[in-house]
């Protein structure tokens, strides 16, 4: 048996980190990917490791990533060991970027995209609270926000603009597997 690959996807502030948090807590069997990302570290919201574009660049030159790509001057990687947990039957829950996901898709055979959502004025509010952009950054991501999905993948979509527990309740619904 070999493990899914759940893509989680959205607009920032759509709440990606919370949904997934609140689907590893009921579904204790999700591995939850840990992205390396080139941005500081400790600056919250997903746990992540934080390396330099130099260390990056060696990691990708070692083959040290399933899949890596470049987004809001910041680069993203997912490690190689997500092969081994899919190898073992587990589902792996991966914050993703949406101009990733073809390239997703190709690489690992068993690709589920959950694809969260929220208004323009849910994400506005959360966009600000957290204090990380400027209102002109803000706006920008807000325009991008109903972005389309690449198609020919599958895809289940929630929207998470209600109390979290139940967007987290629609998306474990959505995302676990039929059972015979």
């Amino acid at each position: 048996m070999t493990g899914r690959v759940i893509a989680v996807v959205g607009p920032s502030g759509v709440g990606k980190d919370s949904v997934m948090s609140g689907l590893k807590s009921l579904m204790p069997d999700l591995h939850v990917v840990r992205r390396v990302i080139t941005r500081e570290p400790g600056l919250g919201g997903e746990d992540y490791d934080a390396v330099s574009p130099e260390e990056f660049d060696t990691m990708v030159q070692s083959g040290a990533f399933a899949l890596h790509w470049g987004g809001h001057s910041l680069r993203y990687g997912i490690p190689i060991t997500v092969k081994y947990q899919l190898t073992k039957g587990t589902d792996c829950l991966v914050n993703f970027s949406r101009k990733a996901l073809s390239e997703g898709a190709s690489i690992f055979p068993n690709f589920l995209v959950l694809n969260i959502t929220a208004s323009p004025e849910t994400l506005a509010k959360r966009l600000t609270a957290r204090g990380r952009e400027s209102e002109e950054e803000i706006a920008q991501r807000i325009s991008v926000a109903q972005k389309c999905l690449p198609d020919g993948l599958d895809t289940v979509e929630v929207s998470n603009d209600g109390p979290l527990n139940q967007t987290v309740a629609r998306a474990a619904a959505l995302i676990q597997p039929v059972r015979a």
